[in-house]
């Protein structure tokens, strides 16, 4: 009888404690509701990517991450061994989970640099080598990184904090990541959601602005041909531009350098079997790590709080005024430029780095005001550009606050 009373008792126990291990009951023992809130939109993000095809790439694998981390025992995700900034090595190898190892390619800055590989590998600097104004447009639509990060420090955020908020004005989400993993980790999930909701609704929000700042007379503006760009250009071009910023900005020199190391592979010919892989296959893989691993930064903890609330206004905020500074200095510029030679303002908003999609929005547009008016080559030169001006800005950003 004792026998059996033991193994009775054993197996009511053993039952007890499954029962208690798992993650229904900790979330009724615990009375976490933030954890359920989390799950619901880990799903309506995993709705929209799919559903609504909103920057699916990234936006699936962020949510799925963010799933995967808010489910309670899972233990795949462990932000106090990244807590204050810096990796905790001596806890990493008994504490860490499958995300924890993952992150480290976040946290060590590799996963952006790699995908600037193959954006670089994938991105024609035709048109903006054969129009070097656009330039200044590129240069024009990062205002709203800076003018975001003046109004995110005003708010009471700190330097690194604004830094990382206003970034979100470049479009750019490889360039956010690389900056909020160095400057503020822990506002790494809502500003890189944020960064891609705002990417993949640039045919919503910039439309209205584009047609407040411009005139009917400015959108039917059309632009002459652009001028073939020899072979030898679109070499030396990424060689230059490399040496000139990793010179004067040595922060900036991971990001820009491997984006021109990928369109050095793609323009000389001789390396199509590596350009071809890091298009594709390299891609991919890096894109659904880096996906995965930012969305399980993307805590109860660190997400449901003000602060985040604060993230997405000032977000909209720095996407709105990125688009509005191509398109006023287009304007400012046409003061100066005789008649067949203006620039037509849609292409500024371009400048931001949601490439091709916001050179497409621009002829969108410029086809609204004008059925013969074609400005996509011409707002693709703005486009690049503001990739490389995210870049610089980022490099300038970390070189201050760093």
């Amino acid at each position: 009888m004792t026998i059996l009373s033991t193994g009775g008792n054993f197996l009511g126990q053993s039952l007890v404690d499954f029962a208690n291990s798992s993650g229904i009951a900790m979330i009724l023992n615990s009375g976490n509701w933030q954890t359920l809130v989390m799950l619901g939109l880990s799903l309506f993000l995993l709705y929209l990517a799919i559903h609504k095809n909103y920057e699916p790439l990234l936006l699936l694998p962020i949510a799925f991450g963010m799933l995967l981390t808010n489910l309670p025992g899972a233990e795949m995700f462990h932000s106090d061994l990244f807590a204050g900034g810096h990796v905790h090595w001596d806890n990493f190898v008994n504490d860490a989970g499958l995300l924890d190892y993952l992150y480290l390619g976040v946290k060590l800055g590799i996963y952006p640099c790699l995908i600037f590989i193959g954006v670089g590998a994938m991105t024609d600097f035709g048109p903006l080598i054969a129009n070097p104004k656009s330039f200044l447009l590129g240069a024009a639509a990062q205002l709203g990184i800076f003018a975001t990060f003046i109004g995110a420090y005003a708010m009471g955020f700190s330097p690194s904090e604004a830094g990382s908020i206003g970034i979100i004005g470049g479009a750019d989400g490889p360039t956010s990541i690389y900056l909020t993993a160095k400057l503020a980790p822990h506002l790494l999930g809502p500003i890189a959601i944020a960064a891609y909701s705002y990417m993949a609704l640039v045919p919503v929000i910039q439309p209205p602005i584009m047609r407040a700042l411009t005139t009917q007379k400015e959108r039917e503006i059309k632009m002459t041909q652009l001028r073939q760009v020899s072979k030898t250009e679109k070499i030396v071009f990424p060689m230059i531009i490399t040496i000139i910023i990793a010179l004067f900005l040595p922060s900036a020199a991971p990001l820009v350098g491997c984006l021109m190391l990928g369109n050095l592979m793609k323009e000389c010919g001789v390396v199509d079997r590596l350009s071809k892989t890091v298009q594709n296959e390299l891609m991919n893989i890096v894109v659904i790590f880096l996906g995965i691993t930012v969305g399980a930064t993307a805590t109860a903890d660190s997400f449901l709080n003000f602060k985040t609330l604060g993230i997405l206004a000032l977000g909209i905020v720095a996407f709105s005024m990125g688009t509005s500074g191509g398109l006023l200095l287009a304007k400012l510029m046409n003061v100066f430029l005789p008649e067949g030679k203006k620039i037509n303002p849609l292409i500024g908003s371009a400048g931001v780095s949601a490439v091709p999609m916001a050179a497409r929005v621009s002829q969108s547009e410029g086809l609204k005001a004008n059925p013969r008016n074609y400005l996509l080559m011409h707002a693709m030169g703005p486009n690049v550009a503001g990739v490389i001006g995210s870049a610089v800005a980022a490099g300038i950003l970390l070189s201050f606050l760093g």
